[in-house]
């Protein structure tokens, strides 16, 4: 009898281990599905995150090698109009678009609603002449040593004084933080002109040049903090090469690419 019961209760803890072996299958596989996460142009300011636009078919596809966006399924997810700059308004109306990226600036909502909410917080300067300010330096540590304009400009020529939300014009009036090209065009006027016409920058899109583009704005590819910071950064950050594309099956080497496609 005893031997019996033995038995049964082997049975019976067999029975449940098979019934839970699935689920405790399926419970490790789901912890070890993680989040793929590629940067458009910058790393550490423009990541996305892949995921599928519909069956079959990625928002985007990163490199396994630099973690950069290679591809896009949809060039204008989570754009909008980018609205009016100076000497492009021949453009068709909808036909510019960006990406808004006011709401990933962590740093924008917290200040906004802790210090620079719409008045001058105690003991902030009443002019523009740089002095420390060790609550900003704590927050931001490239403002302590920051190099932008080679020292002749610090924050308040680029953010405006009660509204940390937004930047700053020549008259005063705020600027999106949507829109820096309005505010880094009143030093690099040659760089926006090339901007405008496509000549800087990166856009994506349809390739008509009256096509509609996602154009990319200035920091999501420099970082105006630490621009000048080092003989080899100048805003970006080194990445390396992509490995060589893959050669067609049966295709020993890429000798083709050596011969001219018309005879002389």
């Amino acid at each position: 009898m005893a031997m019996n019961r033995i038995v049964r209760h082997a049975l019976i803890l067999a029975a449940c281990a098979g019934f839970s072996a699935p689920g405790l299958a399926q419970d490790a596989e789901k912890k070890e599905v993680k989040e793929t996460i590629c940067f458009e142009s910058r790393k550490g300011a423009s990541e996305v995150t892949k995921r599928e636009i519909r069956p079959g078919l990625p928002n985007v596809k990163c490199s396994p090698t630099t973690d950069a966006v290679l591809w896009y399924g949809d060039p204008y997810e989570d754009t909008v109009p980018m609205g009016k700059v100076p000497l492009l308004d021949k453009i068709p109306e909808g036909h510019a678009v960006v990406k808004p990226r006011t709401e990933k600036l962590s740093l924008a909502s917290t200040c906004t609603l802790a210090c620079h909410n719409g008045v001058t917080p105690p003991g902030f300067p009443k002019h523009k002449k740089p002095i420390p300010i060790p609550t900003m330096e704590a927050m931001v540590p490239d403002v302590k040593d920051l190099q932008h304009g080679r020292g002749r400009i610090w924050c308040l020529d680029c953010h405006h004084p009660t509204r940390r939300d937004k930047l700053v014009d020549n008259f005063g009036d705020p600027v999106s933080l949507d829109q820096p090209q309005l505010l880094c065009g009143k030093c690099h006027g040659d760089k926006l002109r090339d901007w405008r016409d496509g000549i800087h920058g990166k856009r994506i899109g349809e390739f008509a040049s009256t096509g509609k583009k996602r154009w990319f704005v200035c920091t999501e590819c420099h970082n105006p903090h630490d621009v000048q910071n080092g003989a080899h950064q100048r805003g970006f950050t080194q990445l390396k090469p992509e490995p060589p594309p893959q050669l067609p099956a049966g295709m020993k080497d890429a000798r083709h690419e050596k011969v001219h496609p018309i005879a002389h």
